[in-house]
């Protein structure tokens, strides 16, 4: 068995406002859980909160990662530790290309773990030393990402998700995930904005890299995500709160009952 992202009684306010209400819920590295749930339900709110988002601010609760509650850790000491965020609406950064920005963050992140296997003491001075991956290295490794992912190697030069449509922006999002490798990927709604022909794009690019080693939250509003990539259990947020937990069965009773359904049936347990 694989590590385990165990968040536990997690309450989350943004602006004064509490949004997560005592979320719990277990994802396996391996395994897909999928996340569905009305608009304003929470979803968004728990994918920022877990990777350190400073505009949302943690009340109560645990975040379990290998054996330490990650809440105490800053973004980026959550990310070295294999936990990877694919944004719902990633931002555009003319003027980088998109090898650049990887190279740059993949580095980033070599040189962060170079410092951590030193020690606190000499930590500074072996970061500095870092010479992190060198730039034909790194190409090679670029080129067999995108290969994996059916990328053509010209989108490489083009600046980060500048004017971009919406399913090169999410493919970019993947291609991100290949390149460092996360043991935990959570996705925001990663379906949200694509034609039916990107979703299977995108989707396909997920599904080549999930495995063993590699564990996703897979946050939707859609169920049609769902039938693209697999779930091995999925969760209903309603709320706040997890109201419903069972195998890939519910997805396909969501799509009979909606969510009405699960307005009318937890509603008020959601309040209490």
């Amino acid at each position: 068995m694989g590590e385990v992202l165990d968040i536990r009684d997690l309450r989350v306010n943004v602006e004064d406002k509490e949004i997560l209400k005592g979320v719990n819920l277990k994802v396996e590295q391996g395994e897909v859980h999928a996340l569905t749930g009305p608009n304003g339900s929470g979803k968004s709110t728990l994918a920022y909160s877990l990777l350190g988002h400073p505009g949302y601010t943690v009340t109560g609760g645990e975040v379990i990662w290998k054996g330490q509650n990650i809440l105490k850790l800053k973004a980026d000491e959550r990310s070295r530790l294999g936990l990877f965020l694919a944004f719902q609406y990633p931002v555009s950064i003319p003027g980088v290309t998109v090898a650049n920005f990887l190279r740059t963050a993949l580095n980033a992140r070599i040189k962060a773990n170079d410092a951590a296997q030193a020690g606190p003491l000499v930590a500074t001075e072996a970061a500095g030393k870092s010479k992190g991956i060198s730039i034909p290295e790194f190409r090679k490794l670029l080129m067999a990402k995108m290969k994996t992912l059916d990328m053509d190697p010209a989108f490489a030069a083009r600046y980060l998700n500048d004017g971009f449509s919406g399913g090169e922006k999410k493919r970019t999002e993947i291609l991100q995930m290949a390149m460092l490798e996360p043991q935990m990927a959570i996705l925001d709604e990663t379906d949200s904005g694509l034609d039916i022909d990107a979703l299977k794009v995108v989707a396909e690019g997920v599904n080549r890299l999930l495995g063993p080693g590699m564990g996703a939250l897979v946050i939707t509003h859609y169920q049609r995500l769902l039938d693209y990539i697999k779930a091995d259990r999925i969760s209903i947020m309603f709320e706040g709160r997890i109201v419903l937990s069972g195998g890939p069965e519910l997805a396909l009773e969501l799509e009979k009952t909606g969510y009405e359904h699960i307005r009318e049936t937890y509603g008020d347990k959601a309040l209490a």
